[in-house]
């Protein structure tokens, strides 16, 4: 016997810009307290707490929801951003300014407790840009453009580490940009010429926003 297709319903679609709703809330609590109770979360989103609970039945699952939409961010960042260009100088660019925004967006999970994100989880969200990242700074190696004191692997966790480091700063508002010094920073870590690196990425324009 066929079973019927899952079709979309209004309750269905209350329920998910609910929860979409409460994600946000959550964000944004989180960004100006990283110690934010579920009840602070409910009275930013506009409903009850017993709301919240009905889509996260807990701390845990709620930042786990906002770790998955970072996932997804940062998938939907490297599978749309032409970052695959033969040129390493370009793609690492265009690679950096495609992360920088869905970094910038969820930034605040860097302020959370070590019990809130756990190692294991990051790694598997990480996993996709430090793989993209290790082989355009092997490309680049190859090409002669990036420093080759450092294997590719070691030289693009020291990458991953600077534009971490940034993101804390933008958290504590020493830093802020819209991915642009952030790029031509990267690139000068990787050997390339500070002027050139920042003229270079000019060039390539301003990248969108995704929303801080």
């Amino acid at each position: 016997m066929t079973s019927a297709p899952v079709t979309d319903t209004p309750g269905r679609s209350r329920a998910l810009l609910t929860r979409a709703r409460i994600l946000e809330a959550a964000r944004q609590e989180l960004g100006r307290d990283p110690d934010s109770s579920l009840g602070d979360i409910a009275v930013a989103a506009g409903v009850v707490r017993r709301t919240v609970y009905g889509h996260f039945n807990g701390r845990a699952a709620l930042v786990e929801g906002l770790v998955e939409d970072a996932a997804q961010a940062l998938w939907q960042a490297l599978a749309t951003r032409g970052v695959r260009e033969p040129d390493a100088v370009t793609a690492l660019a265009r690679f950096v300014l495609a992360v920088w925004p869905v970094g910038d967006r969820y930034r605040m999970l860097l302020r959370l407790a070590p019990q809130d994100l756990g190692a294991e989880r990051v790694t598997e969200v990480l996993a996709p840009a430090r793989e993209t990242a290790a082989a355009i700074i092997a490309r680049g190696q190859r090409q002669g453009v990036f420093q080759t004191g450092v294997p590719a692997g070691p030289l693009s966790r020291a990458l991953e580490g600077h534009l971490l480091g940034l993101l804390e700063c933008v958290n504590a508002d020493t830093w802020s940009d819209d991915g642009t010094r952030t790029a031509a920073a990267a690139l000068i870590a990787m050997g390339v010429d500070g002027d050139l690196a920042v003229t270079f990425v000019r060039s390539l324009g301003r990248p969108d926003r995704a929303g801080a």
